[in-house]
């Protein structure tokens, strides 16, 4: 199917009375269409590299959740000044983290931040700890592949960091 495609100074000039009429009119082209149908645009968010509103709603939300939970803390040991410490803590990890993945355009990768910041809240609820749970791989504790050596170490021990410990550098 061959779709007419409109010249641009015909969609920048205002509409005359003999333009709206359903009759074709001699200025449209009949040329092969181009590869996307005329009412997809560029202007998603996949094409721009832009957070889409829905994105941008939910790490908005998450970063109020946090700042509200940073204000109800209660440390599991019950002391004013490990409480203190604590909401601190939250509140300075929340800014750090979410001032360094703000410039993301990556779809997937703002995916994974936000499921690391949701894993985090969780887990920091369910244990009554801010701090990410820290996990131990003990040197050349994982299978290695048929004589790789260090190198599959290194890349296993990468692939099984847990989804908590993404923004973390090193895996204890």
């Amino acid at each position: 199917m061959v779709f007419p495609q409109v010249r641009k100074t015909e969609m920048n000039e205002a509409p005359s009375p003999s333009k709206t009429s359903h009759k074709p009119s001699a200025k449209l082209d009949l040329a092969v269409p181009s590869a996307r149908p005329h009412w997809v645009s560029f202007s998603s968010s996949a094409a721009s590299g832009r957070m889409t509103t829905a994105t941008r709603q939910e790490v908005l939300g998450l970063y109020r959740r946090i700042f509200r939970l940073a204000r109800k803390w209660q440390a599991a040991s019950g002391q004013m000044e490990d409480t203190v410490k604590e909401k601190q803590y939250i509140l300075n990890e929340a800014r750090t983290l979410f001032q360094k993945n703000k410039n993301l355009t990556d779809t997937d990768l703002i995916k994974r931040c936000i499921d690391e910041c949701t894993a985090r809240i969780e887990m920091g609820l369910h244990y009554q700890i801010p701090y990410p749970r820290p996990i131990h791989l003990p040197p050349m504790g994982l299978t290695p592949l048929r004589g790789r050596g260090l190198r599959s170490q290194e890349k296993l021990r990468k692939f099984s960091k847990p989804v908590y410990l993404q923004s973390h550098d090193e895996v204890s």
